[in-house]
């Protein structure tokens, strides 16, 4: 799904955010009377990355792993308001959550990011996307540029195929995700979007 400068959903598609955790109970440093509280649940959206507490609706029936709508707003089933988090207002179990589920998205998607590898571009002189992922420097990088001129890669076992030195691109990429999540004052981030 495409996104306007605004952050409104410009286009066909729904944005789904898959639920890391949930509180049926709400947050435990709320101090409303229990009754009071609504149920939350944390999620990542699947498109940008994108961190967000879901204040739920008491009937909704929402469970880790699950994958609910957050743009736009008309389309909401379960969701009553979300609001964009960091990742350390994210609750313990949805930490441990996160790194399986950006894996399962990389998966579900690879064709996306396959295609990463495929469009990569320099962001400086000196600097390419391909050297924000871990593990890729100069010889490597090249090494990308030179395949991907002969042909697009069509996979993620292609890519590791034909690339020299190039082991689990996927899981490279998982890495670099998880690192623009954690680190808000990364300079250049190539996965992770939030809502402004």
């Amino acid at each position: 799904m495409t996104t306007s400068e605004s952050g409104e959903a410009d286009g066909s598609d729904p944005e789904y955010a898959v639920v890391l955790d949930y509180l049926p109970h709400g947050r435990p440093d709320d101090d409303r009377p229990q009754y009071k509280k609504p149920p939350l649940a944390y999620g990542i959206g699947e498109s940008a990355f994108r961190l967000v507490e879901l204040t739920l609706a008491d009937d909704a029936d929402v469970g880790i792993g699950d994958r609910v709508v957050i743009e736009p707003a008309d389309e909401r089933e379960s969701v009553d308001r979300l609001r964009d988090i960091d990742y350390g207002d994210l609750s313990n179990s949805a930490v441990s959550e996160l790194d399986y589920v950006v894996e399962e998205i990389v998966e579900r998607e690879e064709q996306r990011f396959v295609d990463f590898y495929n469009d990569a571009q320099p962001i400086t002189l000196r600097l390419h996307q391909l050297n924000l992922l871990p593990g890729i420097g100069k010889k490597l990088r090249n090494n990308v540029l030179e395949e991907r001129k002969r042909k697009p890669f069509e996979s993620f076992a292609e890519l590791e195929e034909r690339v020299s030195g190039l082991h689990n691109p996927k899981d490279v990429l998982v890495d670099r995700i998880i690192e623009e999540l954690r680190d808000d004052d990364l300079k250049y981030k190539t996965f992770v979007r939030r809502e402004e």
